[in-house]
């Protein structure tokens, strides 16, 4: 009969942990954490799911808390008891395994994931050519072209940046889908595109920060707003009038959800004025919200996080991507053309109400559309976040 050995109960617990740090998949971590009594206390009690967790996302590194909903602290005279302190790590390791699950999740997802448009770096005729009409997956509606547009410039490396914000404090992004714009009403239909674009995840420098953003015209620069946690490296943009596809080399946690494009480099002239413009059609943001599941605070003036988990919720999510694979293809074009349906509707609200804005106080109007933005728009599609 052959002879098992359990190398954790064997070897030196430093020996025992180089080896679990090799498990990549965060499903290995919970399997190994389900062998047995011994292996599943060493796991947690090792904080092995969270190592994992921090080491692939280090914008993870600066969460301090985890709260529940209806889960009382541990009472002042339990804390430091053997029980309580195993009870705290147990329930680390299910909130930062069941993160990891979640994340990986993220790579079969197609939501897109931007809220709604915050501002641009410039804009050469607001309204018409706002970075609001980048929401809508199409290049002409109600008959006039939709885009958006930066001012001219004479320095053909100037650049652009487009902010963004997603559907969720906290999300998972695997790529950005841009199309740039063929001006098909000007000689030659000239595409005016960017020569590369580099993305930025974060969030505001403080709650004033974020209650600043709701009064700011969209066509003013908000870039020294933010604290931004990620920068992925610089893609190459082709002057094509095409969707085209910015994948991550490995799936972003985006920590206070906003989006920052940068738009670096003109390659195209305008006949009229000779001067290089950008822009923009359509922008996209792919990967997985998960606002409903998991949620965070950030902690002033320290910039940490409190991360919030709703575990009832998580269970819905992981059963909706069981139910995936099973659903009516003719029920998802259904739901893509609501999806494309609502965005239309917020655009036509929003054109109108700029026409109207133009006998009202500016700051006014901007203000009460961009709350009307927030909450319209975010709540439309919000129902369908579950893709």
């Amino acid at each position: 009969m052959e002879t098992c050995i359990d190398f954790v109960q064997c070897l030196d617990t430093d020996v025992s942990l180089d080896i679990m740090r090799r498990l990549n998949d965060p499903a290995d971590v919970v399997r190994a954490g389900s062998v047995s009594h011994l292996w599943r206390q060493f796991v947690v009690t090792n904080r092995l799911a969270k190592q994992l967790c921090v080491g692939r996302f280090q914008q993870l590194s600066r969460i301090t808390r985890i709260t529940e909903p209806d889960l009382s602290e541990p009472e002042t005279k339990d804390v430091g008891s053997s029980n309580s302190n195993w009870d705290i790590l147990k329930r680390e390791h299910e909130v930062y395994a069941s993160l990891l699950q979640a994340i990986e999740s993220s790579k079969s997802c197609q939501n897109d994931c931007i809220g709604y448009a915050v501002s641009a770096s410039s804009t050469d005729n607001y309204p018409d050519e706002s970075i609001v009409n980048t929401l809508i997956p199409m290049d002409k509606y109600l008959n006039r072209p939709s885009y958006w547009s930066s001012k001219g410039h004479s320095d053909p490396n100037a650049p652009e940046t487009l902010i963004y914000k997603l559907k969720a404090d906290l999300c998972v992004i695997t790529e950005v889908c841009m199309k740039p714009f063929e001006a098909y009403f000007q000689p030659g239909k000239p595409i005016y595109s960017a020569k590369s674009v580099r993305f930025r995840l974060g969030h505001p420098k403080s709650l004033r920060d974020e209650s600043d953003l709701l009064k700011m015209p969209q066509q003013e620069p908000a870039d020294d707003k933010f604290i931004w946690t990620y920068t992925s490296e610089e893609f190459p943009m082709t002057q094509e009038k095409c969707f085209q596809r910015f994948k991550l080399p490995e799936p972003v946690v985006c920590v206070g959800g906003y989006l920052q494009i940068q738009l670096l480099g003109r390659v195209q002239r305008q006949e009229m004025d000779d001067l290089f413009y950008i822009c923009i059609s359509h922008v996209r943001v792919v990967g997985l919200p998960l606002g409903s599941t998991f949620d965070v605070k950030v902690l002033e003036p320290s910039q940490e996080f409190v991360l919030n988990y709703n575990r009832d919720v998580f269970g819905c999510m992981l059963q909706s991507f069981s139910n995936r694979g099973h659903r009516d293809s003719t029920w998802l074009q259904h739901f893509q053309r609501n999806l494309w349906l609502t965005r239309a509707l917020w655009s036509s609200f929003y054109r109108t109400t700029t026409q109207v804005s133009n006998s009202w106080d500016g700051g006014t109007t901007t203000m009460m559309m961009r709350k009307c933005k927030k909450w319209e728009f975010c709540n439309l599609t919000s129902r369908f976040s579950f893709l």
